[in-house]
């Protein structure tokens, strides 16, 4: 299916207020797409907040404000006063630098100079093939997908987040690196640096992976997510308490 396709079912079925973000990883090897720069240094997740509302954009380790998701786009080192914790704990986010220090160990990145540039839009109108799709939206929407991206093969699924990059890693990283689809429920840095709502969490879809999961959506959107929709067992159990 094209993107074109798949952005408009994704939001016909779930009920999106706005579009799937597609975002793609540009390699130091090859050569930088003719995309706009954000007006302003940004961080990733500022960079994904515009492409929510539209925009397509290119950050590039020049531009990219943000030094831990930096690192984590293997756009550059990871600044020593993040890596040892004194930061995170400053910010309050852990009880001791030790505690912080572990989770960033533990973080996955993308290898530093593998990469020169991120971009991200709209799926709907993206100008190129991208690696990641990211929504952002309700918890119920984010459970279809989960459910639809374990519809064919069964099974269950496990999610990698420290509530820390939420974007940047837990929806862009780990999925580039694994293949596989990961959600979050936000972190720190993106609640504070946008205007994501706080009733929102983010699911990250490797894009390969994108056309099964359109598919097993509309066939969970034909008899699922009706009943679910419907509430019918709340209505009579709330029916029998009145």
């Amino acid at each position: 299916m094209e993107k074109q396709i798949l952005s408009q079912k994704l939001e016909e079925i779930l009920g999106l207020d706005t579009p799937p973000i597609a975002v793609k990883i540009i390699k130091t090897e090859e050569p930088l797409p003719d995309i706009k720069l954000p007006s302003q240094n940004s961080r990733y997740c500022q960079l994904l907040m515009l492409a929510r509302k539209g925009q397509t954009l290119m950050l590039t380790a020049e531009k990219i404000a943000c030094p831990a998701a930096k690192a984590a786009l293997g756009l550059g080192p990871l600044p020593e006063k993040i890596s040892t914790g004194e930061m995170l704990c400053a910010l309050g986010l852990f009880m001791s630098k030790e505690a912080a220090a572990k989770t960033m160990s533990m973080i996955p990145r993308i290898k530093v100079g593998s990469t020169k540039a991120i971009v991200a839009g709209p799926l709907r109108d993206f100008p190129m093939e991208p690696d990641v799709v990211v929504v952002e939206s309700v918890p119920e929407h984010i459970m279809w997908l989960g459910l639809a991206s374990n519809f064919k093969k069964g099974g269950r699924l496990n999610f990698n987040s420290s509530i820390f990059q939420a974007e940047c890693v837990d929806v862009t990283t780990v999925p580039y690196l694994t293949g596989e689809v990961n959600m979050t429920p936000g972190c720190y840095g993106c609640r504070q640096a946008t205007d994501t709502p706080p009733e929102h969490m983010f699911i990250g879809i490797p894009a390969k992976l994108l056309p099964e999961i359109v598919e097993s959506l509309e066939a969970l959107s034909k008899k699922a997510m009706k009943v679910v929709r419907e509430k019918s067992v709340y209505a009579l159990y709330a029916k029998g308490a009145l």
